[in-house]
């Protein structure tokens, strides 16, 4: 690789990938953009096991190398074996997806301090830790990209999810962080904010809540994971270079109103 890029027609050949929560969804369809990108990926699943393993027979069948593993990745000493993992299964990471999240709604006079901290665990402490994990091996290759899935509800706020919310605007705040240390190493960091894209994440909310965000959103339809996982792996490439620090909604137009 020449200037720390890929050559050939696949602008991420060589390069190795981490996207957690990858077993389904938003995290799924980006592990296997990334991989019609030429990046070797790692499969993170906390639970899911089947799901992952599927995902990595389909890289596999795109030509490209793929491990699962499992790790809870809002608990430092599965972060750090998952890197190690990483590091022989498939060498130096430098790519990073952080999409593991989840939600537990509820009214905040309501909301249990556990409901609060465990929201807060899994979608922010885990950016922080994957993120730290993965920038040592990006510092030494001098080249990193490093991408958080926040939310509109990061952006805007939501009635019934303030765990949710704190915690997706807290990695958009993680995200600029992140790029103003590393930048002089070649790292950027960025972020994406879905709106409503259906998902098992979002099979929870009802016809009332979908029928609200549909109204909401200009484009007039829900967004699909193909479509956030394009916008990620666009962050990814090369061709991004000159792009840090940046938040882009991926939501119909909802968060502009």
């Amino acid at each position: 690789m020449a200037n720390g890029q890929a050559s050939g027609s696949l602008p991420l050949a060589g390069r190795v990938a981490l996207v957690t929560g990858s077993s389904r969804g938003i995290g799924r369809a980006t592990a296997l953009r990334l991989a019609q990108m030429g990046a070797d990926v790692a499969v993170n699943y906390r639970s899911d096991e089947a799901g992952a393993r599927a995902v990595a027979a389909e890289i596999e069948a795109l030509g490209r190398r793929a491990i699962t593993t499992q790790a809870d990745v809002s608990q430092e000493d599965d972060v750090t074996r998952m890197g190690q993992e990483i590091e022989s299964g498939l060498g130096p990471l430098t790519i990073l997806v952080n999409n593991a999240g989840t939600t537990s709604d509820q009214l905040l006079l309501r909301m249990s301090a556990e409901q609060f901290d465990q929201v807060i665990a899994t979608n922010l402490r885990s950016g922080f830790l994957c993120s730290k994990m993965a920038m040592r091996s990006m510092m030494k290759a001098r080249w990193g990209r490093i991408v958080n899935v926040s939310s509109i509800s990061g952006l805007t706020g939501q009635m019934g999810q303030a765990n949710y919310a704190a915690s997706k605007a807290g990695l958009i705040a993680l995200t600029k962080s992140i790029a103003r240390e590393v930048g002089s190493r070649n790292i950027t960091a960025n972020a994406v904010a879905p709106g409503f894209v259906p998902t098992e994440l979002t099979s929870a909310l009802g016809d009332e809540w979908r029928d609200h965000y549909l109204k909401l959103t200009p484009l007039g339809r829900f967004g699909t994971p193909e479509e956030v996982a394009a916008a990620i792996a666009f962050l990814c490439s090369p061709e991004a270079g000159f792009i840090t620090g940046q938040t882009i909604a991926i939501d119909g137009g909802i968060s502009m109103m």
